[in-house]
């Protein structure tokens, strides 16, 4: 199947120390990535704020392997602490192979 050449807009949200690259949750299970993001990333409602040292490049690879190139644009930039800090810590799905290990 050939891959066909796309690209999808996100928004970086930064403060003086970090910054997280916002995009859909359920992008990274499309992805078959959402094992592979840390606890450095965040959660809100329906969006993942992947951490930029290891999150965004894993996502952000992850998209140019399916042919996608991933333009980002700056978002909100916080003066002090972004609030993005203070949002749930991103959790990996648990596998059904992971639960059949602990049954």
């Amino acid at each position: 199947m050939a891959k066909s050449k796309t690209n999808v807009v996100k928004f970086i949200h930064s403060d003086p120390g970090h910054a997280w690259l916002a995009v859909k949750t359920r992008e990274l299970s499309e992805l078959g990535i959402a094992d592979k993001i840390t606890q450095f990333s965040f959660v809100k409602g329906k969006t993942t704020y992947l951490e930029e040292d290891a999150d965004m490049a894993t996502y952000v690879n992850a998209q140019k392997e399916r042919g996608v190139t991933v333009e980002i644009r700056q978002g909100r930039v916080w003066p002090n602490k972004c609030p993005v800090r203070y949002f749930d810590s991103y959790q990996a799905p648990v596998t059904q192979a992971a639960d059949a290990v602990t049954a």
